[in-house]
């Protein structure tokens, strides 16, 4: 539940759910939908009630004809199969709940997360695009500059060549991935817990349960196997804080007060608008061809999303910390 009394500005809500939205620019789905939050529970005259928030975003744009031609066949690498093999039962008609439609709500609750955290700035970008990488570490760029492009790269020379990948991608009706940095700055010492409820370890779980991640790593990460303890450990200041970050924030599972900076990892969307060969539900090989409004790369949507999973977590733990010093 979320605490009583925590002014919200519903405006900037709204912005984030913007970020999100289908048919924002060239480089994602043009589905057009206005994505508009209505809250109907736990904000009373502008702040929360301490009462569950309910709220809905209504789907205006559907085109339910545009997934027919999957009703009894799967596509590839899609939640397609494993739905039908698990529930017996399988909405076809945009993927159910294996669509990245489900994310807007994530984006509202984390949205009001980051209200909440008054102090604590959270911040995500796209470093990469198939093979097109941002190798400029987070501490020399200039993140203002993330939403002054559709790719929501903060580097503008970059994001000009990933937009026209992207674009050279969706002609071809095919699909790239991508990665996506965040850094979350103002993180007090103290957060998380010492075994299963690791810090980096909820994180690790909240960016996992966004579609079409496939890999997440914070500090220096898989990088970090190559070098040595003398090099990797993060000498101390006196204050406390440390001359080197390799950690990523985190020791022990615990926030350390510096940077926390990770990445995710996201596939190439399964959906391509090309034939292709699969199987129908009664194992039969099949030929088809994808068709419909989806988007070639997902990562400049997938943006608003890694920061509101971050927030939501970083909540989680902020209230756990308040409630153990009580």
């Amino acid at each position: 539940g979320c605490p009583a009394g925590i002014k919200l500005n519903i405006e900037d809500i709204q912005k984030e759910l913007d970020r999100r939205k289908p048919g924002q620019s060239a480089i994602v789905t043009q589905r057009k939908e206005p994505d508009e939050v209505t809250f109907y529970s736990g904000i009373f005259e502008g702040q929360t009630t301490g009462t569950p928030i309910g709220f809905a975003i209504y789907n205006t744009n559907q085109k339910s004809k545009d997934y027919s031609h999957i009703k009894d066949s799967y596509r590839p690498s899609h939640a397609d199969y494993v739905y039908d093999k698990k529930y017996g039962v399988r909405d076809y008609r945009g993927g159910g709940r294996s669509s990245a439609r489900e994310t807007a709500s994530r984006v509202v609750a984390g949205a009001i997360a980051k209200q909440f955290l008054k102090n604590i700035s959270i911040q995500a970008y796209v470093s990469q695009v198939g093979a097109l990488k941002l190798e400029t570490p987070y501490e020399a760029l200039d993140l203002s500059l993330t939403e002054t492009n559709p790719v929501r790269c903060p580097d503008p020379e970059m994001a000009g060549i990933m937009e026209a990948h992207i674009k050279d991608i969706k002609k071809e009706g095919d699909t790239i991935g991508g990665v996506i940095n965040c850094v979350i700055k103002g993180v007090p010492v103290g957060l998380g817990e010492p075994v299963f409820d690791k810090l980096h370890a909820q994180l690790g779980k909240a960016m996992l349960s966004i579609n079409a991640v496939k890999g997440f790593e914070y500090g220096s990460g898989f990088e970090g196997v190559s070098m040595r303890g003398s090099a990797h450990n993060d000498q101390f200041n006196s204050d406390g804080t440390t001359i080197s970050n390799f950690s990523g924030g985190i020791q022990g599972g615990i926030s350390n007060g510096m940077d926390i900076y990770f990445k995710v990892a996201f596939k190439p969307v399964a959906t391509i608008i090309q034939a292709y060969e699969t199987i129908d539900k009664d194992g039969n090989m099949v030929k088809t061809k994808g068709k419909g409004r989806h988007d070639p790369c997902v990562v400049p949507r997938a943006v608003p999303i890694v920061e509101a999973m971050a927030a939501l977590v970083i909540a989680d733990f902020t209230l756990l910390s308040q409630k153990s010093k009580i």
